[in-house]
């Protein structure tokens, strides 16, 4: 039986005049070190004005008993219920230049069916430009710029930024997989990665956020407020600070980090490659794996739990929140 992408999604009463404005998009529940992606997709619906344009059938694509949706249960009774949502909202730069951030939860079904629907919604909206955006751990230290990996479907999207050089089979995501079914449809589509340190890939990481909001208004000419994350990366930057003061085996770590960086970069330079950060390592030298770095790290984070915070106000809601 046919199934109509239409079905999928639910466009508001009064469809926005947005001709080729840019789309944004970020899927939560695949990889993204730092937390880069959703806290930059968060930063953006907490600091513009913006109202929801369409909603998809979150019943349909979500397994909730793989990703159970949050419950406040008061003293006797249960109080509310946080129904995920997946949807498309029109949002306002501060340059007064509308864009879509399309952001909710990746489905775990029916990915076809959703990427026909995405398609489907924005060629009737008559959408520019899209882009996603995530974090991706990497062998580097905090103490160093965060390279950014850049794919997209035309190499002149890409021509300013690092690309990765290789081909490799990766597990698939739904974001991945739209931004394939955009480029056969002769849309055009980018990517943003940021690496993030190995070792920060499980925190909230606000400097690689920061990074891809960069590269994201580089590419679209958006008009995104940055303060707040800027501040918020200081903060950041500052407890990591104290915390590998902290720990003569973690600064250690650092340095040898910092070396390695530095030597390929050196080697990079020295070849006439610009893109110094795609290749972080010398020739025959071997990086640490992530658990490697990660068990170097576990002790003194696990101790410090909670003192790198994310942007924005932080609220307690009880002993347990």
């Amino acid at each position: 039986m046919q199934r109509n992408p239409e079905d999928l999604y639910e466009l508001g009463p009064a469809a926005p005049d947005i001709a080729d404005a840019p789309m944004l998009h970020y899927l939560e529940g695949f990889i993204d070190a730092g937390n880069a992606g959703r806290l930059l997709a968060e930063h953006v619906l907490s600091n513009l004005p913006h109202e929801t344009v369409a909603r998809f059938d979150a019943d349909r694509l979500i397994d909730y008993r793989s990703r159970r949706p949050l419950m406040i249960y008061d003293n006797s009774h249960w109080e509310s219920y946080e129904a995920p949502e997946l949807a498309l909202h029109l949002v306002h730069g501060q340059n007064g230049r509308p864009f879509l951030l399309l952001t909710g939860p990746e489905p775990d079904h029916e990915w076809k069916l959703f990427t026909e629907a995405v398609l489907d919604l924005t060629g009737r909206l008559g959408v520019g430009l899209a882009v996603g955006f995530l974090g991706i751990p990497a062998g580097m230290p905090h103490t160093r710029p965060l390279g950014m990996i850049a794919h997209g479907t035309r190499d002149d999207l890409i021509s300013a930024h690092q690309r990765l050089p290789s081909r490799i089979q990766l597990p698939g995501s739904a974001a991945a997989l739209l931004e394939l079914r955009l480029g056969e449809a002769g849309r055009d589509t980018l990517g943003f990665a940021v690496q993030v340190p190995h070792y920060l890939a499980q925190a909230v990481y606000p400097p690689a956020a920061l990074a891809l909001m960069g590269s994201v208004v580089t590419a679209t000419g958006l008009g995104l407020p940055d303060a707040e994350l800027r501040e918020a990366s200081a903060r950041t930057n500052e407890a990591i600070e104290r915390q590998v003061a902290e720990s003569a085996e973690v600064a250690e770590l650092v340095r040898a980090l910092e070396q390695q960086y530095d030597t390929a970069a050196d080697a990079n330079r020295a070849d006439g490659n610009r893109d110094a950060g795609t290749s972080l390592l010398g020739e025959g030298e071997s990086m640490p794996t992530a658990d490697e770095l990660a068990a170097q790290f576990e002790r003194f984070l696990a101790e410090n739990q909670g003192r790198i915070d994310p942007p924005g106000p932080r609220t307690t809601e009880g002993p347990d929140s």
